[in-house]
């Protein structure tokens, strides 16, 4: 990791890392911490982004393999909180969320769905069981959670700004709301429990939705987040090859940080812990091809010449973390 020491303002355009500049010139922001407030940095892993790339959706798709390229990632000397900056401004980024289509994801439902199972044993096993309770799944995408506790008897909603998404899903009969947490407006204390799976990390405002979440929450309602944690052995052996680091990521949370933002937003943590996630094999090797092509391409041969691409794998490597947070 990059131990060089940056003094950032997010009140200029100029930084002393030479490779920062040309991104602001390409409608990219500086941004404080959004657990402190800070704008003291340093950074962690130096950009890899190209002046001029386009505003394209793709990278934004929950599928995409753009492993690797990113932006600047900064580390705040006041926190530690670990994110993104300079980066697309909000408003740039929730439009580019607001078109994303992602057909690969349709592939793959049916190992979302095992991980969801699963998933959803440890939430009751804290929240007891559904009868009916309202449970609202924020970035819900294509509603695969919002179907799977449906079927387990939770009145289940979900939230999600793709438009595609949410047409997929309100086909298949499920509720959704379309937009952010936040712009839905949704009434006070009316969510039993609130998901965010893999959603945090992309939020341009974390705290903001965090404070929205708890809004939304029944008194000693449960909210449930589930990230990455970049403090992980895993993370900390990677390195800068650490595949989630991508430009669709704009917050990498340690245990402590997510932690401490919680009980900023009027939550008490209950539990900490990994969760792993089941992955076809097809679709897994598919990962490893996005990530090192060599190994990648002969594995997804091997795999499908084998007629193993359907057969669920269970994955966990440790970089993987889930809170449970009750609501004060």
């Amino acid at each position: 990791m990059i131990e060089e020491q940056v003094t950032l303002s997010v009140h200029t355009t100029k930084v002393d890392v030479a490779d920062h500049s040309s991104l602001v010139d390409t409608g990219f922001e500086y941004v404080r911490c959004n657990l402190c407030g800070a704008d003291n940095v340093r950074l962690r892993v130096s950009s890899t982004l190209k002046s001029g790339e386009p505003n394209d959706w793709q990278v934004y798709a929950c599928t995409c393999g753009g492993y690797g390229t990113h932006g600047p990632i900064m580390q705040c000397q006041q926190c530690g909180l670990v994110y993104a900056t300079p980066r697309r401004r909000e408003q740039d980024v929730l439009e580019l969320y607001e078109t994303v289509e992602d057909a690969l994801y349709i592939e793959e439902r049916e190992g979302r769905i095992l991980t969801f199972n699963t998933h959803l044993r440890k939430l009751e096993s804290f929240t007891g069981a559904p009868n009916h309770r309202a449970l609202l799944d924020v970035g819900a995408y294509l509603g695969v959670f919002v179907d799977v506790a449906t079927r387990h008897g939770w009145d289940a909603w979900g939230v999600e700004p793709s438009k595609w998404a949410v047409t997929q899903a309100r086909a298949q009969g499920l509720q959704m709301h379309l937009g952010t947490l936040e712009q839905t407006k949704l009434p006070a204390n009316s969510f039993s429990v609130v998901t965010m799976w893999d959603v945090i990390e992309h939020l341009p405002n974390p705290l903001r939705t965090l404070h929205e979440a708890a809004r939304v929450l029944e008194p000693q309602g449960w909210l449930v987040v589930h990230t990455m944690d970049i403090e992980s052995v895993f993370a900390r052996l990677m390195g800068k090859r650490w595949p989630w680091l991508m430009e669709m990521h704009l917050y990498y949370f340690s245990r402590r940080t997510l932690t401490a933002m919680l009980e900023k937003a009027g939550f008490e943590v209950a539990w900490v812990g990994t969760q792993g996630r089941y992955l076809r094999a097809g679709y897994l090797a598919s990962r490893v091809t996005a990530l090192i092509p060599t190994i990648g391409r002969p594995l997804e041969h091997l795999i499908t010449a084998l007629k193993l691409r359907k057969v669920p794998v269970r994955v966990n490597l440790g970089d993987l973390f889930t809170v449970y947070a009750r609501k004060r």
